[in-house]
């Protein structure tokens, strides 16, 4: 019987490890970790599939076959596709974080029907420079697939950040949601929002404002959609937190399913004068020590 994503537990290794973002800035680099993710896949004998937007598919199997990895026979046995990332990421129309964790649960499915260990994937992830909604959305992707994906099944996944096809701003922002990084350094973006590795929920770092108001809405909308009954918001990096981004995140807490508080970690001192001077707005939120 063939095994699935939902028998076999989580993997050994743990989640915080197997998602990584990878910025890097020339062609040298961008081959070295394709043909390392690919070689690694061959050993631990993993489904691989790579996603490509600036690349030419063609172009990744010669890079693998120059640097003596048998692309081309993993790409017959069905180990190894590539294909467009507007038909793994569905980036042709509205990008829809739902419908693409719920498809790495299937995929999961299909490569241990298929014999293999686990599922490894690479994305070129630079599509989201092209529109201001889809970067929101794919923030709001990157933060819920620690918990909802990573934690549950054997895959692997690099995003691929191309410094020369993104904003300096937009690069740090979605490379800092990932726990794992990998590639050239990142600065850290005015406001950071990643999941916690320890317990469901997401962690702010640095200010948020009016200028972080799309980050903050990117980052309400991941509370209000994760499904975990009891979600934690750590804020204890965080340095300045406006009244106009609590008030996003408290109506994000009360539209979560269930009647569970939303737990606030570590709330700063600013955060605790907000909450006395509008109390309505903690209704929704259970301020508490770690």
């Amino acid at each position: 019987m063939a095994r699935t994503a939902q028998t076999v537990g989580p993997p050994a290794e743990t989640a915080v490890g197997r998602h990584s973002s990878i910025v890097y800035s020339d062609d040298r680099q961008w081959a070295e970790h394709l043909c390392t993710f690919v070689r690694d896949g061959l050993a631990e004998h993993e489904a691989m599939r790579y996603f490509a937007y600036a690349t030419d598919p063609a172009h990744v199997l010669r890079t693998l076959d120059a640097a003596g990895i048998d692309a081309e026979g993993a790409r017959r046995s069905g180990q190894l596709t590539v294909e467009s990332v507007s038909t793994g990421y569905r980036v042709d129309a509205a990008f829809d974080p739902d419908a693409l964790i719920g498809q790495w649960h299937a995929a999961v499915d299909t490569a241990f029907a298929d014999g293999y260990r686990g599922l490894r994937v690479v994305g070129e992830m630079s599509w989201a420079e092209r529109d201001t909604g889809d970067a929101d959305r794919m923030l709001e992707y990157e933060l819920r697939i620690h918990h909802e994906v990573f934690e549950q099944l054997p895959l692997t996944g690099w995003c691929l950040y191309d410094r020369r096809l993104m904003s300096r701003e937009r690069l740090k922002v979605l490379a800092g949601a990932h726990l794992t990084h990998r590639g050239d350094p990142v600065a850290a973006p005015t406001l950071r929002v990643a999941p916690l590795a320890d317990a469901p929920g997401f962690r702010l770092g640095g200010a948020a404002g009016h200028d972080t108001r799309r980050i903050v809405a990117a980052a309400a909308a991941a509370l209000t959609r994760t499904p975990h009954p009891r979600l934690d918001l750590d804020l204890s990096a965080l340095h300045h937190l406006d009244a106009a981004s609590l008030v996003t995140l408290a109506r994000a807490a009360a539209h979560r399913p269930g009647s569970t508080l939303l737990r606030i970690t570590e709330a700063p001192p600013t955060v605790r004068r907000l909450l006395d001077l509008f109390p309505e707005l903690g209704s929704t939120m259970e301020v508490v020590a770690r």
